[in-house]
């Protein structure tokens, strides 16, 4: 059993502090949706309080210490001493839409392990309606599953997912007719 408290800091009060003195423009969230929408991936989950100095290293319960974060990012944030280190994190995965950020670090991904990225791919292919690229996506996203313990798609699924989807595009790519989409 920990001996820490609990935070009583309320969500409210930690967006109504950064959000009077931050530009939004440098996170995955606006100021509208700071208090449901997670400040590093910017996807609408459940957030929780998360110390800018862990409490283990002195930090404070105080809105000036803390930030909202999904599990899974309250997971990975930096756990140091120096302040300006979350914000150079949170900065450094900003992305200009919502619920983009998990499908982009699966793109990253992609690239770390075939060499080539998304675009490339694409573009070696001629893909340029990539509507029917991305129904293929959907598709064989809804034919993964998740890992024991995690409600969510870990990055290496998304890119087997991308490497998936380019196959199957090659496949059809050799059939005949209109309907060539027809049985994704």
């Amino acid at each position: 059993m920990s001996n820490r408290e609990n935070i009583k800091t309320k969500k409210e009060e930690i967006v109504d502090y950064w959000f009077s003195i931050i530009d939004e423009s440098d996170l995955s969230v606006d100021a509208a949706e700071a208090n449901e929408r997670c400040w590093r991936c910017g996807c609408k989950k459940s957030l929780q309080r998360c110390h800018i100095i862990p409490d283990s290293l002195g930090g404070k319960d105080e809105p000036s210490n803390l930030v909202l974060l999904c599990k899974r990012c309250h997971l990975e944030n930096p756990n140091v001493s120096d302040p300006e280190i979350m914000w150079d994190w949170l900065k450094a995965y900003k992305v200009s839409f919502y619920d983009t950020f998990w499908y982009i670090q699966g793109m990253k991904e992609y690239k770390r392990i075939y060499k080539k990225s998304i675009r490339e791919e694409l573009t070696e292919r001629n893909i340029n309606g990539f509507e029917s690229f991305k129904k293929i996506v959907e598709n064989k996203i809804e034919k993964t599953t998740y890992h024991f313990g995690h409600p969510y798609l870990n990055v290496a699924t998304i890119a087997a997912v991308y490497k998936i989807a380019l196959k199957k595009w090659d496949s059809i790519e050799h059939l005949q007719g209109e309907n060539k989409f027809g049985s994704l």
